[in-house]
């Protein structure tokens, strides 16, 4: 795997040097402090949509590094532009520590307009991780960030929305593992300002494979979250402002980059469990159900009909709690998530 284009971009001089990709580790300790390098990370020469683009920030003063990732799914635009808008306006000047940054992880999804899948292997980046060197551009992706950018990383914060088909209500989210990356984790999270707090059950060995990026760090004994926000495959302006405060707000409570931040006390609600309906049957779904809307257990959310509107099946609340996300648009296949209901502490 080789470089293809280097760019230096600083905010006191120019910086560019060419190496081997799987060196993000030299990267960084090459960079002089107060600098930003601006890189495409290619992998594989031959095909112009299978890179990386990678930018380091290295702080004037010195500290731990932290990652931001987006773009795992290429549709979902608010993570992707609430980044681009992260990268321009941080002053390595005020910045304590290393950001490596991600800003599009999945470029041929982004660029070909594809939800979930990478379109040159049709591979869903983010159920591919630790992922393979030797395997296709979707493995080699999610290789490349497990061997060459996790290790690098303190703390890892991976950022989605919904997709081109998923309407969403925005919460950040970790995994509970039960140690002090896990608080840590949790204390971000409290910090970033966002309403809702989701946390999930952490049940896989070592030997297992992770999946999401996410969970890859956290297999890693990083501190690591996840930022959702964003629906239907559209940039919402108020989307992306969330995304940014949550990321500012997180950096200004470790002390890696300081920010005024709206000290309002907003009250969190918190989900530590989740249920899952599935798609029963291939059709057309019919729901006035909103991500946020509180369910009751046997509610009548939707139904399914065939090609020619014939009712196939009605589909009931399995639980009380709140929409987390949902299918938003008309068809749904077998084995989709349809819904997935968060349920209060």
């Amino acid at each position: 795997m080789k470089i293809i284009r280097k760019i230096g971009v600083i905010t006191t001089l120019l910086f560019a040097f060419l190496l081997q990709a799987q060196e993000v580790t030299s990267i960084i300790h090459k960079m002089k402090k107060d600098q930003r390098v601006d890189t495409l990370i290619s992998l594989d020469k031959n095909n112009l949509l299978e890179y990386i683009p990678l930018t380091v920030i290295k702080g004037k003063y010195p500290g731990v590094t932290y990652t931001i990732v987006a773009g795992v799914h290429g549709y979902e635009y608010p993570p992707i532009i609430a980044t681009q808008e992260l990268m321009k306006e941080i002053d390595a000047r005020q910045l304590r520590g290393n950001l490596i940054i991600l800003p599009i992880a999945n470029v041929a999804s982004f660029y070909r307009r594809s939800a979930f899948v990478n379109p040159l292997d049709n591979k869903n980046l983010n159920t591919a991780f630790p992922g393979v060197a030797s395997g296709t551009i979707t493995d080699r992706i999610a290789h490349w960030i497990t061997k060459e950018v996790i290790p690098n990383t303190d703390v890892f914060i991976d950022i989605h929305g919904g997709d081109a088909n998923e309407d969403l209500l925005p919460f950040i989210c970790y995994y509970d593992r039960q140690d002090d990356k896990t608080e840590k984790a949790r204390q971000l999270c409290e910090a970033s300002g966002m309403e809702y707090i989701v946390s999930y059950p952490y049940n896989i060995l070592k030997s297992e494979a992770a999946k999401y990026a996410f969970k890859q760090a956290v297999q890693d004994e990083i501190v690591a979250l996840s930022i959702e926000a964003g629906k239907l495959g559209v940039v919402q302006e108020e989307n992306v402002k969330m995304i940014k405060t949550a990321v500012y707000r997180m950096l200004n409570h470790a002390g890696v980059y300081k920010t005024k931040n709206d000290e309002r006390n907003i009250q969190k609600r918190y989900f530590a469990n989740q249920s899952y309906i599935k798609v029963p049957v291939k059709g057309i779904f019919y729901s006035d159900i909103k991500a946020g809307e509180e369910m009751i257990k046997g509610q009548k959310i939707g139904f399914i009909t065939d090609d020619f509107g014939n009712i196939l099946q009605q589909i009931l609340a399995p639980s009380d709690g709140v929409v987390l996300y949902k299918i938003g648009t008309p068809p749904v296949n077998v084995g989709e998530t349809l819904m997935c209901i968060g349920h209060y502490n």
